[in-house]
């Protein structure tokens, strides 16, 4: 039987198509499940001890999530980069039950260690910056690099400042402490007294003041105890207030700018119980006028200038008699006319001010006029 060219070709393309289908490429290399590695390491530095935080990798570098976490190594370098990540400082153990808790929450996965700087790091590199990064792992122990890198200063920090106290005055709640004035001073480091306050144990801190230091804690006190104090002024009355103090160590040098808090001091809690009344008015005069018309006697003073001020009391008396208010309602400015006078007498004023809880102040010194006949 013959076959013709033409179908011999047809048969011999056909074998060579189902060839093409039935074959296999190369092999893909398997994953190695490397975490890629963090970007978003942070450094906090409080006292002695530095927390660094970051977010453990959802994805591994081949782009795929994240299923089999090892330890974290935490790599400190003194004065310079982190090169790698040779003898770390401590490790972290990957969460327990890592994939379950990956795929059950619905926000990154964080992961935090704390380290402790020796008293003899912080002498000897007083002047300079620690570098950490952080080097994940899988569990064979494999990495794919070291993470982004985050500095603190090394800079020694300072005890709290002792006898930390609260207590409301006149202007508001004056903080005071006492400054040991024991430290060594540093070159290029200046010290802050920072002033903490919160409304409620639940509420977050704000800060109120820093306040100048440098010349007891850096040694320029010498070794006498100073007793310092801070007015808080923008507190508001009839409230609870909880305060608390550290010292800032600031680092002030060409291209190393940084602050440092040094330990809390205990926290103190007060309540702003006004019982402070405002100034005593001033300037009172009294003038008499009277012919040719009703006679009255016109009185003025000085305005007090507390913020908290409510209004005026006016008081009268003749001679030898009690003192008697003349107003019904608090007057609001520094002026008053009393009409009810009698011609021939003589009288004697004085006047009080009080602020928005009715704290009343002391009677100012005494104006006298008396009253002609029409």
């Amino acid at each position: 039987m013959k076959i013709s060219l033409g179908k011999l070709l047809l048969v011999v393309g056909g074998l060579i198509w189902l060839s093409g289908c039935a074959s296999i490429g190369p092999p893909e290399a398997p994953s190695l499940e490397l975490p890629k590695p963090p970007t978003d390491l942070r450094a906090a530095r409080k006292g002695n001890k530095v927390t660094l935080t970051w977010t453990i990798p959802p994805k591994t570098m081949e782009r795929q999530s994240v299923r089999y976490l090892g330890k974290t190594d935490v790599c400190r370098s003194i004065a310079g980069a982190v090169k790698q990540c040779g003898s770390p400082v401590g490790e972290v153990s990957p969460p327990a039950d890592f994939e379950k808790a990956r795929r059950a929450s619905s926000k990154k996965l964080t992961a935090s260690f704390t380290d402790t700087l020796s008293a003899a790091i912080e002498q000897e590199h007083a002047a300079e910056f620690a570098s950490y990064a952080v080097e994940v792992r899988n569990t064979a122990g494999r990495e794919a690099g070291i993470s982004n890198q985050a500095r603190v200063a090394l800079v020694p920090t300072l005890a709290a400042f002792g006898d930390f106290a609260a207590r409301a005055i006149d202007e508001g709640v004056m903080i005071s402490w006492e400054c040991p004035g024991t430290a060594e001073g540093r070159s290029g480091v200046k010290y802050l007294f920072r002033i903490y306050r919160r409304v409620d144990a639940g509420s977050s801190w704000n800060k109120v003041a820093d306040v100048e230091a440098t010349a007891c804690a850096g040694g320029g006190g010498g070794a006498q105890k100073v007793v310092t104090s801070f007015v808080d002024e923008s507190i508001e009355w009839e409230k609870p207030y909880f305060y608390r103090g550290t010292v800032v160590s600031a680092v002030e040098a060409p291209g190393k700018t940084a602050e440092v808090e040094g330990d809390d001091t205990p926290e103190v809690k007060i309540f702003a119980h006004d019982v402070f009344p405002p100034a005593v008015p001033a300037g009172v005069q009294a003038v008499f006028s009277g012919p040719g018309q009703q006679a009255f006697i016109d009185l003025i003073w000085t305005p007090v200038g507390n913020a908290d001020l409510a209004g005026y009391n006016v008081y009268r008396h003749e001679a030898g008699a009690a003192a008697v208010k003349l107003n019904a309602e608090l007057v609001r400015t520094p002026g008053y006319r009393d009409a009810q006078v009698v011609a021939g007498k003589t009288y004697f004023y004085s006047v009080t001010a009080v602020d928005e809880r009715g704290n009343e102040s002391g009677k100012s010194e005494e104006a006298s006029e008396s009253v002609g006949s029409n």
